[in-house]
């Protein structure tokens, strides 16, 4: 009995620890050294934990469109900050900047994201390592 009992501690605190390992420091998969200031048409919004994306169909100046995944603040940061899942209306046009992926993948974590009607947003994950400012942000 006491070990089925000590079995399921374990596996509780293995279940518990899981979504801590799905977050990351900004380091880990962001480079500082690579500001992006993208725009484009929002495709996709995912409102979810540990943190929130935003997916932009973003023209390169060879005229190829490519859809970019944002990453933003967790959905409570968001809220906190005046963002509202309801304001990311899919076909709208957005200016986003932040940093580039380490990877090269056209991914990025997302510093301010700025309307159509001027609305100008921090939309990043605080205390995670990511720079104080971004392009557009001085």
């Amino acid at each position: 009995m006491r070990r089925l009992f000590l079995a399921g501690v374990v596996v509780g605190m293995f279940l518990i620890a899981a979504p801590a390992r799905a977050h990351h420091a900004f380091a880990a998969e962001f480079d500082a050294n690579q500001p992006v200031a993208l725009k484009g048409t929002l495709t996709k919004m995912e409102w979810t934990n540990p943190h929130g994306w935003i997916f932009v169909d973003v023209k390169g100046a060879d005229g190829k469109v490519v859809n970019w995944a944002i990453e933003a603040g967790s959905p409570n940061a968001l809220l906190r900050k005046g963002l509202r899942k309801t304001d990311f209306i899919i076909g709208s046009e957005l200016v986003i900047n932040g940093f580039r992926a380490k990877n090269g993948t056209p991914s990025a974590s997302g510093r301010t994201v700025k309307f159509n009607d001027g609305r100008n947003f921090f939309m990043g994950s605080t205390g995670t390592g990511a720079p104080d400012d971004g392009p557009g942000d001085k």
